[in-house]
């Protein structure tokens, strides 16, 4: 009777690390401290998080699973690498949902929508000023979660957050110096302002138009070998998918 109880006891206490080690992964990978690229040793986590390898293990599939991390065969694991073609492709993505949630806005925004978004950019404009570029990224992630939410079209919103890891694996970047922070936020205040004016035509305008600056702030952020797929660690899923439908082509380029 026992020994059923201690097995079952332990698999409960084995499922809850491996469920914190993959909140902690996580917030590594998603806070710039673990690369895109970079190998994840999965010795040197067990013992930063003060659990087994096991837990890790664990970890590594769900974050495999939610896009963060891919495996590679006698390689091991990695933060998963975003290539220029499928940021390119989430960018387009968020230009409708954006745009979308933008004009809804100016249709049906109440005072106090206005003023939670209004209040989130006089914050990022602090954080500009500090210098403060992971707290602006938190408040930048707060303010098109808040767009999203107050536009009410609920599948909408789900699409986006569905998106969320992967746009976090690029997004930051563009977002590190006080230019790129300044830029965002003034496109921010003119999103508010088209809100708060009732306009849905220069709302959808101006949240698109924010949306394909962002693009061309992370393409500007992009170390040229980047772009060519030749830096270390695994290629990006995009890569491995544009090689196995031409592979011809690919070796022709290299």
């Amino acid at each position: 009777m026992n020994e059923p109880m201690l097995s079952a006891l332990e698999l409960l206490r084995t499922r809850s690390l491996a469920s914190l080690a993959t909140q902690e992964i996580e917030r590594l990978i998603l806070n710039g401290e673990l690369q895109a690229g970079e190998r994840l040793n999965e010795l040197a986590l067990a013992a930063r998080l003060g659990v087994s390898r096991g837990p890790v293990r664990e970890a590594m599939r769900a974050l495999e699973g939610g896009g963060l991390v891919v495996t590679v065969v006698n390689q091991g694991s990695f933060v998963r690498k975003v290539s220029a073609e499928e940021a390119h492709e989430l960018y387009e993505v968020r230009v409708v949902l954006t745009g979308h949630a933008c004009a809804q806005l100016a249709r049906s925004a109440t005072d106090a929508q206005i003023a939670e978004l209004r209040g989130l950019t006089l914050q990022m404009a602090e954080a500009e000023r500090q210098g403060d570029a992971g707290g602006y990224y938190a408040l930048n992630l707060a303010f098109h979660a808040a767009l999203m939410r107050c536009a009410g079209n609920k599948r909408a919103l789900r699409i986006y957050e569905d998106l969320g890891n992967e746009l976090n694996l690029f997004r930051r970047r563009s977002l590190v110096s006080a230019k790129g922070m300044q830029a965002s936020n003034a496109e921010h205040e003119a999103i508010v302002r088209a809100i708060a004016a009732g306009d849905p035509v220069a709302a959808r305008q101006a949240g698109e138009v924010h949306i394909a600056r962002g693009m061309a702030r992370f393409v500007a952020s992009s170390p040229p070998t980047e772009t060519a797929a030749t830096g270390a660690g695994p290629p990006s899923t995009g890569t491995k998918i544009a090689a196995e439908k031409a592979p011809r082509r690919r070796k022709a380029a290299s």
